[in-house]
């Protein structure tokens, strides 16, 4: 089937007493929120609508799952779209598997880059966790410490075995060397483990190749060289990789065995407890153990990934691994020249709060050029505040809410959700008309006018909103509010009813 993936095809047609209006792929890849209390209606109405008019134009996507019942609700949606051999669905007993450290070593790129990337992905998770539970990584201290502890982690790996696991990163941290508070060495020199092991693999291949170039030194040049440290400024210039075993071996036997036993913890457990659950299936197996056969740009060509590890059955397992999906996805998308795939893809997460990241802001903010269209739907603002922690939560939420374009607000108990929604829609000019009449030997009236500044649409109203099911007819009422073109009304706003047939 052919698409038209111009920005200013029609998705959906807006309608009031003046006529239609527009809401176009340029609306949609400038993001989509979606408010609405329990019960309310918002998946079934607008965000159904969405859904099936991103599937019917072509879009590919990648939808995020917290409830178990949402993979049987994205089948039926394909189904309904003629969408169904586009579907996959990443999910136990599935042979569906993307290994996130094989693809992110694989860029073609030089060492340097592939440990960046796999840092940065590693980073991005295990931030947002702590951010929901402790906002500790508002911290400097706490984010540098573990930042250096996975370069050389991961560097170390890639010198010896030319690649990294989980399996390799998480044994390698839990053997690195640590010395105990009474001063002794806890690591036994006569028991290999996995970090000694390691060690030893890397500097042999450097030893193998600071031989292969000392053995055709002259006698100058071996008299050049016998001061030791001006032999190691020489090595660490001409070998990349002994420059980076000498910066690894000074990180791990120096500067992190030296931390006090509680600090060391602290960072040893943030590190090893998200790769710790990375270990567990069903997750190892869809992101760890098998090579890849589907990747993100899959949905250039119209595939939809349905991360099928919902939050409210796989927990924090599940939430990990899908912000860690939905981070590469995201670096994924925005890496393609939409000059040569044009289609337009979009990121769909209902309960978005669980998926939240420090990027997305910024990712966001680029979306609409590189045509990805994203939905989130959450009950209220509060929720956002819960799991975007740390010390300057409101300025994030903010932030993050500013970057979307198009916001509807189905009925809603929480007042903060209704106050923000009722100042987004803005307040106009009202007449107040007031008349007067007075008898007191005289008949008189008059009359006065005045012009006050008043909500066009007050907090309390959303409450009162229309939320589906038999008694209202299977009709969801809310509110959209989109950004830039006015709707035929005049206004940036209009109420609308949805359909959850």
């Amino acid at each position: 089937m052919q698409y038209s993936y111009d920005l200013d095809t029609q998705l959906i047609g807006i309608p009031d007493n003046n006529g239609s209006t527009p809401w176009t792929i340029r609306d949609a890849v400038e993001g989509v929120q979606i408010f609405g209390g329990i019960g309310s209606g918002k998946t079934s109405g607008s965000g159904r609508m969405i859904a099936l008019k991103y599937l019917s134009h072509g879009f590919g996507g990648l939808v995020l799952t917290t409830k178990p019942d949402e993979k049987d609700m994205w089948e039926q949606y394909c189904e309904q779209s003629g969408r169904k051999d586009d579907l996959i669905i990443v999910e136990p007993g599935r042979k569906n598997y993307f290994n996130f450290l094989e693809y992110e070593s694989t860029p073609g790129g030089d060492s340097k880059s592939i440990t960046d990337n796999i840092v940065q992905v590693l980073k991005t998770v295990i931030k947002a966790s702590e951010q929901k539970s402790s906002g500790k990584s508002d911290d400097a201290f706490w984010e540098n410490a573990l930042d250096m502890l996975m370069f050389n982690a991961i560097d170390l790996c890639i010198l010896a075995h030319g690649k990294v696991t989980v399996k390799m990163l998480y044994d390698f941290v839990q053997f690195a060397p640590r010395t105990s508070e009474d001063g002794e060495d806890r690591k036994q020199e006569n028991e290999p483990n996995p970090f000694t092991r390691i060690f030893d693999i890397a500097r042999d291949k450097v030893t193998a190749m600071v031989d292969e170039w000392t053995k055709g030194f002259t006698e100058e040049e071996h008299e050049l060289y016998a001061d030791q440290d001006f032999f190691n400024e020489a090595l660490a210039e001409k070998f990349d990789d002994a420059r980076k075993l000498q910066g690894i071996d000074q990180f791990f036997m120096e500067t992190f065995k030296k931390l006090s036993e509680k600090t060391r913890s602290i960072i040893d457990f943030s590190f090893s407890g998200f790769l710790f659950r990375l270990m567990q299936d069903p997750v190892y197996s869809l992101f760890c153990r098998h090579s890849s056969n589907f990747t993100p740009e899959d949905c250039w060509n119209g595939k939809i990934i349905v991360v099928n590890l919902p939050v409210k059955k796989y927990h924090k397992t599940g939430r990990d691994s899908q912000i860690m999906m939905k981070y590469i996805w995201q670096r994924a998308m925005e890496k393609r020249d939409v000059k040569e795939k044009k289609r337009p893809v979009f990121l769909f997460a209902d309960e978005a709060q669980h998926f939240l990241h420090e990027y997305d802001p910024e990712y966001q903010a680029t979306a609409r050029s590189s045509m990805i269209a994203t939905v989130y739907i959450s009950q209220n603002l509060p929720n956002y505040h819960a799991n975007m922690g740390g010390n300057r939560s409101e300025y994030k939420v903010k932030s993050f809410l500013g970057t979307l374009g198009t916001k509807i607000f189905h009925s809603n108990a929480d007042i903060e959700t209704n106050m923000y929604a009722s100042q987004l829609i803005g307040e106009a000019y009202s007449e107040n008309v007031q008349r007067g009449v007075q008898v007191s030997g005289k008949f008189s009236s008059s009359t006065t006018t005045s012009v006050a500044l008043e909500k066009m649409v007050r907090p309390e109203q959303f409450v009162g909103l229309l939320t589906g099911g038999p008694k209202n007819n299977c009709k969801v009422e809310g509110y959209i509010h989109r950004q830039g073109t006015p709707f035929h009304n005049g206004h940036n706003f209009i109420k609308l009813r949805f359909s959850q047939q």
